[in-house]
């Protein structure tokens, strides 16, 4: 007698619930993702916002003349001199800037300067989500030493 062969495979049966859970994952992934976005949002733009000042820092110290970066409320941009183009915000997020009233222009321009002996004219730059504003981080520039720093918790 022969024994008749076994043949490796998937049945119709298993397709069919791997295909069930796979698309039930594809519907719930997407919501998921969209909320954490603008927490992740955030966070890049708080790093980009220290990385622009520190930037500026090591360039007044390198190069020996004053380095700025300029804050542009209203149009939601954050401009380095020395950078070809200006960094745009995500509409999500809210930007607050506290800084020297002599590098002010209205309520909705300002800059943080930096001098080639290391110091600056100090600042603080707050980043916050429009939907949800206890969620911020904030860049501090200390104004006797020009330290860039980024606190988690803007209020401690």
């Amino acid at each position: 007698m022969r024994r008749a062969q076994r043949v490796e495979g998937f049945t119709l049966i298993e397709l069919i619930i791997v295909l069930v859970i796979a698309a039930t994952l594809m519907a719930v992934t997407p919501p998921l993702v969209r909320q954490a976005l603008p927490g992740v949002e955030l966070k890049s733009a708080t790093r980009h916002v220290a990385s622009a000042l520190r930037y500026a820092r090591s360039r007044a110290a390198t190069g020996g003349e004053e380095a700025v970066v300029t804050f542009d409320l209203e149009g939601r941009t954050i401009q380095t001199e020395g950078r070809p183009r200006a960094y745009a915000l995500p509409e999500s997020l809210k930007l607050v800037l506290l800084t020297a009233d002599s590098e002010t222009e209205g309520e909705q321009l300002g800059r943080v300067r930096f001098y080639p002996d290391g110091s600056s004219t100090g600042g603080r730059v707050t980043l916050s989500l429009e939907r949800n504003p206890e969620y911020r981080f904030a860049v501090d520039v200390d104004w006797l030493t020009g330290r860039v720093r980024v606190l988690d918790d803007p209020d401690a």
